[in-house]
């Protein structure tokens, strides 16, 4: 059981660049998740996935009332 947690646990780690372009509706998120995804597993691509999901790339939604 405790290793199917860090299994969990490691593969939401892979994916927080991804996550993050997500959440903050970064106009990127689709070659970021690619990057992520691709080379993700190199401690180089991560970061760089990481840092352009952070840039402020991002559109903002629009408030409805």
């Amino acid at each position: 059981m405790s290793g199917l947690i860090l299994a969990l646990f490691l593969i939401a780690l892979y994916f927080v660049p991804s996550i993050v372009a997500e959440v903050r509706h970064h106009n990127n998120k689709l070659p970021i998740k690619v990057v992520n995804f691709f080379l993700g597993w190199t401690v180089a691509g991560w970061l760089v996935a990481l840092v352009w999901s952070c840039t402020d790339n991002v559109t903002v939604p629009k408030r409805e009332g």
